[in-house]
């Protein structure tokens, strides 16, 4: 092992972390919900775009810590996108090849920032199939796959050390219920909703974990029979979370309650999100969103004050092609006004 180049690209991705700022806590104003204050912290404005900068950040400093990434390692990972763009990110930072394996209906804007940042995609036709190829052309190419799929819940310190779930309760440290009664998150890996949960329990917080789950995802039927062996033939619509089968980092014990959010309900709530915020949010954060409306609904009709914080994974601009075009969303999912009408009657 090279040390003086490990020493060095360790030393790099610290720096790169003192560049960069928190992101934001952003408090929505719901009239509809009295007494209920909701929150979306904003991991869009990360340098790479993406609540998955982080998980990059941590995936390279364990690799680098562990022996298993050197100077001029190839870069492996399998992903639906905003991992690897962030991968790519801090690979060409330090120098090194990066090859993103996922499926070829990747949106075409994160295919784009794959290659901006110098890394190569090689597609799959079923998000079923990139954990093969990734370990084929890790092997071939006597590179490292990173693997998220089951270090993401181990390469993060949950304990603390600017976490996210520690930045979110610094942020709320001064609103009116600083220790919110719910955090929302929907899962790709698993390992911010392993991150959150075990950081609640680990400071003793009330919070409760509530992770939501799309259409064709495996996680929810896992945490509810704790089958490890589930899978689904088909992969997700909405990109960056729910998986065809339970990864390594989903940790089904720290989650106190699971929701399915319908696919089209997502898609009608990232649009009415745009509305409130006047910009727009990807697929996953409709998701989040979809799961922190009926959670204030249920506090309303109990007469219940308090707060509810979910992520905004990422920005809306890499799904104009798809998430944003109404052709697509027909193909895909048909009318969506009945949900755009849930909706509305929540918020009335």
């Amino acid at each position: 092992m090279n040390r003086a180049f490990v020493n060095h690209a360790i030393n790099e991705i610290n720096a790169d972390f003192q560049r960069s700022a928190d992101t934001h806590l952003i408090r929505l104003t719901l009239p509809a919900f009295p007494g209920i204050n909701i929150y979306l912290k904003d991991e869009s404005t990360h340098p790479t775009g993406s609540l998955k900068h982080r998980l990059a950040r941590s995936l390279f400093l364990y690799g680098l810590s562990n022996g298993w990434i050197n100077e001029g390692t190839t870069i492996v990972e399998s992903s639906s996108g905003s991992t690897a763009v962030s991968e790519a990110y801090f690979a060409r930072l330090l120098g090194l090849p990066f090859i993103a394996v996922m499926p070829s209906c990747t949106a075409k804007r994160k295919i784009e920032q794959i290659a901006f940042y110098g890394g190569r995609c090689h597609f799959v036709e079923s998000a079923c199939e990139i954990y093969e190829a990734s370990e084929t052309l890790a092997r071939e190419l006597r590179g490292h796959y990173m693997d998220q799929f089951t270090y993401a819940e181990r390469a993060t310190d949950w304990r603390g050390n600017n976490n996210i779930a520690e930045s979110i309760f610094r942020q709320m440290s001064h609103e009116p219920h600083p220790v919110p009664d719910y955090i929302v998150m929907s899962a790709g890996t698993g390992g911010t909703s392993a991150t959150l949960g075990r950081y609640l329990r680990y400071q003793g917080h009330a919070t409760k974990l509530m992770v939501v789950d799309p259409e064709n995802s495996v996680f929810m039927n896992h945490w509810q029979q704790r089958d490890p062996t589930l899978k689904s033939q088909v992969g997700s619509r909405i990109e960056g979370i729910g998986r065809p089968r339970v990864e390594p980092s989903f940790i089904p014990d720290v989650i106190d309650e699971m929701m399915r959010v319908p696919d089209a309900a997502s898609i009608a709530t990232l649009g009415w999100l745009e509305g409130l915020l006047g910009r727009k949010v990807g697929a996953s954060t409709g998701t989040n969103m979809w799961g922190v409306l009926q959670l204030a609904a249920r506090m309303r009709a109990e007469g219940r004050r308090g707060a509810i914080v979910t992520l905004l994974c990422d920005s809306g601009e890499r799904y104009l092609d798809t998430c944003y075009n109404p052709e697509w969303v027909a193909k895909q999912f048909g009318d969506i006004s009945d949900w755009r009408k849930a909706i509305a009657e929540l918020n009335a």
